[in-house]
Formats: C-alpha cells, structure tokens, sequence
C-alpha cells in the first residue's frame, strides 16, 4: 500500500507540489497544504479542531463524498500534527 502525504492541519492529501503551502522562506512546506499554511503561517490560526471538522465535512461534502469517506476522514483530523496538542 502507498503511503500518502496528506495534510496535517486539513487531511488533505498533497500529491501535487502545486497543493502544498509555503514556508518563511518560500520553500513548500513538506506537512501543509496552500489552503491552510502560507508564508510560514496558518492562513486561519485562530480555527479550532471542530471548526476544521466542519470546514472538512462541508468541503467533502460538496464534492459529493460519501459519507463513510468524510467521517474517516473527519476521525484522522485529531491525529494530524497540528491537532495532536489540542
């Protein structure tokens, strides 16, 4: 089995380096994506766990994702890096 690399704020998986955010020092960051990180920053550093469960949810759910695909991946959030401490 592949291991992805996913995200670790949104889950996200980051096949692409177009998908990854940047660091301080432009590089791309190797552990978040563009929608969640910038410039060696979270774009919305103030969201909680739950806010992101639902930003996750509501996502998915637009893209039409089935419902057992959008709670695992909801249940992955609480282990990612950025939500470890939390």
């Amino acid at each position: 089995m592949e291991n992805r690399i996913s995200c670790q704020s949104c889950s996200m998986p980051l096949d692409a380096i177009a998908l990854q955010g940047t660091e301080k020092n432009g590089l791309k960051s190797k552990d978040y994506c563009k929608y969640c990180f910038n410039d060696g920053a979270f774009k919305n550093p103030e969201m909680n766990l739950e806010e992101m469960k639902i930003n996750v949810k509501n996502k998915l759910k637009k893209l039409a994702i089935n419902e057992d695909s959008i709670q695992k991946t909801v249940n992955i959030l609480p282990t990612l890096i950025r939500w470890k401490s939390s």
